[in-house]
Parts: structure tokens; C-alpha cells; sequence
């Protein structure tokens, strides 16, 4: 059925339905997708607990509050909902109108904070905001920004497939504020935001050899960062760690036991888990950012291989429904830009998982949902508001 005739067949309005709504059936508050709702609800209680579960004995030994970093959780993740609430009521057509002001807002951003960012690990990736103790990373917020932005270029182009000039302009468009995230160094939201772009090259009808040149550029430009030396030591050894797990270098020694009991913990979980507040691995305190970059190795210690089968089956079902709502966009915009944010989570989500598993090098991209931390809840609540707003004005 064609959209024309679902305007025609349920357009006209009607009277209150069973929760009190009025008018059409193609009114937005009657079309969102309460599974996608449901998942990402989910994902974000078992987040919350694994929190708990990762960082309270950590807290006792050092004498805070056990609950100190599950209720900041909390907190980030009432902002992302009411973040994805606000998207959805203004809707995405709105932030398209304003991308450009954003886009320069946020490369500001990316200055500003490689001379006034906090400093820690060897980076300068965020503000310290101290009237609301919360750290503000710009790159988070690039993420959405660049794929509304790249998005509406394409679907502006008169040909349906991308030509050389709307393919150079993108990359200029990209390669601004990826530099910037490279510089800071970041390599993981870097990659991140490349990889949701090619996404859209890729639905957008891009030439092969257009996706083989942007590849290839992406590998010199990390290449030349990283032998110039802004990238910082520890990136380095991440990189060489992941290609000898086996190393007993003791320059490498941190981040290779990391991945090594990170990898235990899922290994020794077996198919049920050694319970809730049970796991030896993750009581003893022995992967250090384990609420941040390694989430997953604590759910398949304590849950075992049910636990972790049910956390990527809910990632699937996040991923089907975002799919799904791709292909029942109504214009070019609306399916590319949520095709840019369907693989941009797939990607996130198989970055993490994998370097939890040793299969790809440590990034620090979170687990969306599930890791702790603010900017990265508020950057996904606000893609889930995109795309719930493909979905609510698709019959318009």
C-alpha cells in the first residue's frame, strides 16, 4: 500500500481513541515505536544495575557512597530520555533547518576544548561543567550532527547517485571535525563518526571507489597522526597490544592484562553466570574501566553466556526496529540519516563487545545504554529522538 493511499485511508480525523488521543492516524503522537521505546528502556535498567555492580565495592574500599555512580547514571539517563523527548516533539525536519548552526557551535567546541579541556589518560576530550559535576564531551555531539548534516546534503544532490564534487564537499564537512577529535586524541569517536558517514555513502549510491578512497584516507590520516605524535602513547600501545595479547612487555602490561581478564570474566561466566554481585573477576576490582569501556565483561561473568545472549538480543531487536523505521522514511533525508545512525550503533556495539572479547583493539567507545557516562547517554537518547521522529511523521 502506497503512502498516498494511507493518507486517503486514515487521514480524515477520528474520534478519541483508547488513550485519549484525537484526530488522525497520521498524528506523530500515534506512531511511536513503543518496541524501540521498550528495548532502549531495557538496555538502560541493565545498565543501571551493572553500574552498581562494577563500582560499589570500588567506592566502599575508597570510603564514598556505593550508589555514587549509579545515581549520576540515573541522572544521565532521565537527561537522554527527556534529551529524545524534546527531538521527537520538534522533530528532525526542525534540526535539519538548524544543522549548519549546530555544526559550527560544535567545531568551536572542539577548539575550545583542545586549549581548555581537563586533561586525563593523556587526552583532552571534554569540559568539566562544576555546577552540575558533569563532564561535557564535544565529540559525542558531533556524532548526530554530522550524520543530520551529511544526510541533507546528499538528499539536496538532483542525481540519485553521489557525484565526485557532493562527495569531495562531504569530505571536507567530515574531515574538519574528525581532525579536531583526532588531535584531542580520540581515535574511537574518530572512527565512530567515519563509519556512520559511509554508511550513508553506501544507501546514498556512492561509487565503490569512492568508499575505497575515503577508507583509504582514513587509514593515511591516523597514520600520519599517529607518526607525527599527536596521537598519545597509550593509543599506540593499545593498538600494539591488540596484535600481541600475548605480550609480556611491561610497557604494554596495563592494557593487555585488561583485556586478558576482561576475556576470563566472559570465558569463566559459563552459560549462566556466577550471579549478580558474584563475579570474582568483577569484585576483585581487576579490569579498571570496567563500567566504562569493558560493561560487558561483567554481564557475562555474572549472567554467563544467558546474560550476554539476551543483551545482544536486545541490541538486535534495537537494530531491526531502526531499520525498519529506515525503510519506512517518506524522503531521501530521513532514510539516510537513519541509516547513518543504524550503522553508526552497529558499529559502536561491535567495537565494544569486540575489544571486550579481544577480537578488535581497546577504543574506549562505550556500550550504548549500558556504559557509564553522560555525554554518550545524552548523544544516543538524542539519535533515538531522530529516528522515533522518522518514524512519528511518516505519513504526513
Amino acid at each position: 500500500m502506497s503512502l498516498q493511499t494511507l493518507k486517503r485511508k486514515f487521514g480524515q480525523p477520528t474520534n478519541s481513541g483508547a488513550f485519549g488521543f484525537s484526530g488522525s492516524y497520521a498524528d506523530p503522537i500515534r506512531n511511536i515505536d513503543w518496541i524501540l521505546i521498550a528495548v532502549v528502556a531495557l538496555q538502560s535498567i541493565i545498565g543501571l544495575f551493572n553500574v552498581f555492580s562494577t563500582t560499589h565495592l570500588r567506592l566502599l574500599d575508597q570510603e564514598f557512597d556505593p550508589y555514587f555512580y549509579t545515581q549520576r547514571q540515573a541522572g544521565y539517563i532521565i537527561a537522554a530520555a527527556a534529551a529524545a523527548a524534546i527531538v521527537m516533539a520538534l522533530g528532525h525536519e526542525w534540526f535539519r533547518t538548524q544543522v549548519g548552526a549546530l555544526y559550527g557551535g560544535l567545531m568551536l567546541l572542539l577548539v575550545l576544548v583542545l586549549v581548555y579541556g581537563a586533561v586525563r589518560g593523556g587526552a583532552r576530550l571534554s569540559f568539566n561543567v562544576p555546577i552540575v559535576s558533569f563532564s561535557l564531551q564535544p565529540a559525542e555531539f558531533v556524532k548526530p550532527v554530522i550524520l543530520i548534516l551529511i544526510a541533507s546534503y546528499f538528499s539536496e544532490a538532483s542525481d540519485t547517485k553521489i557525484d565526485w564534487h557532493h562527495f569531495v564537499m562531504s569530505l571536507y564537512i567530515v574531515g574538519a571535525p574528525v581532525a579536531l577529535i583526532l588531535i584531542q586524541p580520540d581515535l574511537g569517536s574518530a572512527t565512530v563518526i567515519v563509519a556512520g558517514v559511509v554508511g550513508i555513502l553506501l544507501v546514498a549510491g556512492a561509487r565503490r571507489r569512492y568508499l575505497l578512497m575515503i577508507t583509504g584516507l582514513s587509514i593515511a590520516t591516523m597514520g600520519t597522526v599517529m607518526v607525527n605524535g599527536f596521537i598519545g602513547t597509550y593509543q599506540l600501545r593499545r593498538l600494539v597490544s591488540w596484535l600481541n595479547q600475548d605480550s609480556r612487555d611491561k610497557a604494554l602490561e596495563s592494557v593487555v592484562l585488561q583485556v586478558r581478564f576482561a576475556k576470563r570474566a566472559v570465558s569463566t561466566g559459563g552459560f549462566f553466570g556466577k550471579g549478580y554481585l558474584d563475579g570474582p573477576l568483577t569484585n576483585g576490582k581487576y579490569i579498571p574501566v570496567q563500567f566504562t569501556d569493558f560493561p560487558f565483561s561483567a554481564i557475562a561473568e555474572q549472567f554467563g553466556m544467558l546474560g550476554g545472549g539476551v543483551v545482544i538480543a536486545l541490541f538486535a531487536v534495537m537494530l531491526w526496529r531502526v531499520w525498519r523505521i529506515a525503510q519506512m522514511a517518506r524522503d531521501r533525508f530521513s532514510f539516510y540519516m537513519t541509516c547513518g545512525i543504524f550503522t553508526l550503533m552497529t558499529f559502536t556495539i561491535f567495537q565494544n563487545i569486540g575489544m571486550t572479547l579481544g577480537l578488535t583493539p581497546v577504543s574506549g567507545l562505550p556500550l550504548p545504554f549500558i556504559s557509564y557516562g553522560g555525554s554518550h547517554m545524552l548523544a544516543m537518547g538524542i539519535m533515538v529522538g531522530l529516528v522515533q521522529s522518522v518514524h512519528m511523521r511518516r505519513l504526513e
